[in-house]
C-alpha cells in the first residue's frame, strides 16, 4: 500500500495509527551501512502529490542537490500495489527502467509485504531501493552529503537548535502532519472528535508561536518549516473538507496563512507545489472516503501569491546563505498547476 493509502495504517477502536515500518538503511558520508554517499548513484523517486515526498523535493532543492540524486516522478493516482511512473513516456521511468516503484522493493526484498512509499531513494546500478524512511532522509541529505551542497546553501538542521528541533518536529509529525490524517481516517465519532481536537490544539500553539517569530525556530528556515508547509499547502484544497478538518481553512488563520504564503514565495517551496496533482490524488485514491471520486475545482489557489507582511518580523530566510536558483527546466511545475490554476492532468 501507499504511503497515502489509509491501509499504510491500520484502525483500532475507530482510530487510525499510521504504519512506520520503514526501511531503516541510511546514506552516509563514512559508507558504514554499506550505502556510501556518491554523486550520481542514487535516484530519489517522489510524487508531487505526496507531502512527505514533498519534504525530500524541496529540501533537495534548497542544498542544490539536483545534478548529485536524480529525481523520479510518480504520477498523482496509484492502485493498491504501488505509486507507477504513469508520467514518463512509455509509462517507464527512464532511468530505472520501473512501471512500478514496487518493482525497486521487489528487487531487494523479494518477499516484501509493507507499505510501497514515496520519497524512496533508489541505487541506479543495482535498481534496488535503499531506504523509504522519509524522517531521517531529509535530514541525512542536510549533515551526510554536505560535500556536495551547493555554494550559499542553507543550514537547514543547525547543530545549536537541534534539540529543540526535535521536539518542535516530533510535536508536528505527530499532531499536524500525521493529525490530519486521524481526523480523515477516524473509523468512528469519538475517534474523529479526538483526532479533531488534538489538531485544532497543535495549529493554535503554532499560530500563536509565530505570531511573534517569522519562523519555527527563529529567523531563518529550516527543516521544521519545509515539515510544516507541505501540510499547510494541502490544507485548504484537501484537508479541510476532505478529511474534515474544517473548524477553520488556513487563509482563515492569520500567522499561518501569512507564514505558509511567506514560505510559498520563498524559491525552493511553492515551485514545488502541484495542486491539480495534490486534489486529484487524494480525492481518487481515497474512494473509501470520496466514492464518486470526483475533483472539487476549488478552492482558488490564487492568493498563495498575494502579500504577506512577514518581513517585518525580521530574519533571513537563508541565513548566511542564499536563495536556490530556478528548478531544472524538466523538473518545474507547468504553469497552468500552479497558484491559480485550473488545470487537470
Amino acid at each position: 500500500m501507499s504511503e497515502e493509502n489509509s491501509g499504510s495504517g491500520y484502525v483500532t477502536s475507530g482510530e487510525f495509527t499510521r504504519d512506520t515500518n520503514y526501511i531503516p538503511d541510511r546514506i552516509t558520508a563514512d559508507g558504514a551501512g554499506g550505502w556510501p554517499v556518491e554523486a550520481g548513484r542514487y535516484r530519489l523517486v517522489v510524487a508531487r502529490a505526496c507531502p512527505w515526498a514533498n519534504r525530500a523535493v524541496i529540501v533537495r532543492r534548497l542544498l542544490g542537490l539536483e545534478d548529485v540524486i536524480s529525481m523520479g516522478m510518480c504520477g498523482p493516482t496509484h492502485d493498491e500495489r504501488s505509486w507507477t511512473f504513469d508520467l514518463d513516456p512509455g509509462g517507464r521511468d527512464p532511468v530505472l527502467g520501473y512501471e512500478r516503484l514496487q518493482e525497486a522493493f521487489l528487487a531487494r526484498f523479494p518477499h516484501y509485504d509493507r507499505g510501497i512509499t514515496v520519497p524512496a531513494l533508489v541505487d541506479v546500478p543495482t535498481r534496488q531501493v535503499v531506504t523509504n524512511d522519509f524522517l531521517q532522509m531529509t535530514l541525512d541529505l542536510s549533515t551526510e552529503w554536505t560535500a556536495y551542497h551547493r555554494d550559499g546553501a542553507p543550514d537547514l538542521y543547525p547543530e545549536a537548535l537541534r534539540d529543540e528541533m526535535d521536539e518542535v518536529m516530533q510535536r508536528v509529525y505527530t499532531e499536524v502532519n500525521n493529525g490530519v490524517y486521524r481526523c480523515g481516517f477516524a473509523g468512528s465519532q469519538g475517534a474523529y472528535d479526538g483526532a479533531y481536537d488534538r489538531l485544532w490544539t497543535a495549529l493554535d500553539w503554532l499560530e500563536e508561536r509565530l505570531s511573534g517569530q517569522r519562523y519555527l525556530m527563529g529567523g531563518s528556515i529550516t527543516e521544521a518549516d519545509i515539515r510544516l508547509f507541505t501540510t499547510l499547502a494541502r490544507f485548504d484544497p484537501v484537508y479541510h473538507g476532505h478529511f474534515k478538518a474544517n473548524r477553520q481553512k488556513l487563509t482563515e488563520m492569520p500567522a499561518l496563512w501569512a507564514y505558509a504564503r511567506d514560505l510559498f514565495q520563498t524559491p525552493g517551496f511553492g515551485d514545488t507545489i502541484d495542486f491539480p496533482q495534490i486534489k486529484e490524488h487524494y480525492y481518487v485514491v481515497h474512494a473509501d472516503i470520496n466514492p464518486t471520486q470526483v475533483i472539487p475545482q476549488g478552492p482558488d489557489t490564487s492568493n498563495w501569491l498575494t502579500p504577506h507582511g512577514r518581513e517585518e518580523l525580521g530574519g533571513r530566510p537563508f541565513g548566511d546563505g542564499t536563495p536556490p536558483g530556478p528548478p531544472p527546466e524538466d523538473e518545474r511545475v507547468p504553469a497552468d498547476h500552479g497558484p491559480g490554476g485550473l488545470g487537470h492532468r
